[in-house]
């Protein structure tokens, strides 16, 4: 009983740890992003992370600044909120320093 438990214990973990290693090295020569050995590496060494740090990365590759709503640093404003007057900042209530070096 005790080497089945183990075995589950340990082998099931492992051998997700070992699938997920090897679809990153497949999905990362598939999509561009070389060397894929270096990201099977990342996912191993890392586990579990790694392959969330893959997964992040290979999302950048679909990145269109064309659709990007944040581009320019402006900020959207949903239209029912528009007409609303902006909270005032820190910057406009402190009084102008005008110091005289004498």
């Amino acid at each position: 009983m005790d080497t089945v438990l183990l075995a589950i214990i340990v082998g099931i973990p492992l051998a997700w740890h070992l699938v997920l290693t090897v679809v990153t090295y497949y999905d990362a020569g598939r999509v561009g992003l070389e060397p894929p050995r270096k990201w099977a590496v990342i996912t191993f060494a890392v586990p579990i992370f790694g392959f969330f740090i893959y997964l992040f990365e290979r999302s950048e590759l679909s990145y269109d600044p064309e659709t990007d709503p944040y581009r320019g640093n402006t900020i959207n404003v949903h239209p029912s909120r528009a007409d609303e007057v902006p909270l005032s900042s820190r910057s406009d209530e402190r009084p102008s320093s005008t110091r005289d070096d004498e």
